[in-house]
């Protein structure tokens, strides 16, 4: 099922309403999904390949910290900050301030990413080293993440729980 971004997601407890949450495709709900948010955002670096390593490695941690606990959505949420982790490395190692799209994002479409009509803006000639370094180790923990047997395994329960 896709993302349901109708939920009133400051008051809404997903540890205690995991039936709430959907996996949905790539980063969807990263940024809104309480209380992982906050739990993991402050520890989100990819300015360069040391703050990329820090970063990943805790939220790697955390990662296998939630599956511990049997929390699959901690679990998932700290994916999608990995899987962030690079994908951002890369629009900022790419893109000039790290815009990738020209203009603003239509008002019915906030906090969805996407094009959404907007065209990319021109790539940089020289990509940033220390961004395409940052994305490359976000890059290896994200896949690391995605087939960890114990992640495979609680998301294919929760699918099957919530059908979601």
């Amino acid at each position: 099922m896709p993302f349901d971004y109708t939920l009133d997601f400051p008051t809404v407890d997903f540890r205690q309403h995991p039936e709430l949450y959907r996996v949905g495709r790539g980063e969807q709900g990263v940024l809104l999904v309480q209380p992982y948010k906050g739990e993991i955002l402050p520890h989100w670096r990819f300015k360069d390949a040391a703050a990329a390593t820090e970063s990943s490695e805790t939220i790697y941690g955390l990662f296998e910290a939630y599956l511990r606990n049997h929390d699959f959505v901690g679990a998932d949420m700290a994916r999608k900050f990995i899987q962030m982790g690079y994908t951002r490395a890369r629009r900022y190692a790419n893109h000039a301030g790290g815009k990738k799209y020209a203009g603003p994002v239509p008002a019915n479409k906030k906090g969805q990413s996407g094009a959404h009509g907007r065209p990319e803006l021109p790539r940089n000639s020289h990509p940033d080293v220390d961004k395409v370094e940052a994305a490359a180790i976000f890059k290896r923990k994200w896949d690391e993440a995605k087939a960890h047997p114990d992640y495979v395994r609680q998301k294919e329960a929760f699918m099957e729980k919530y059908g979601k």
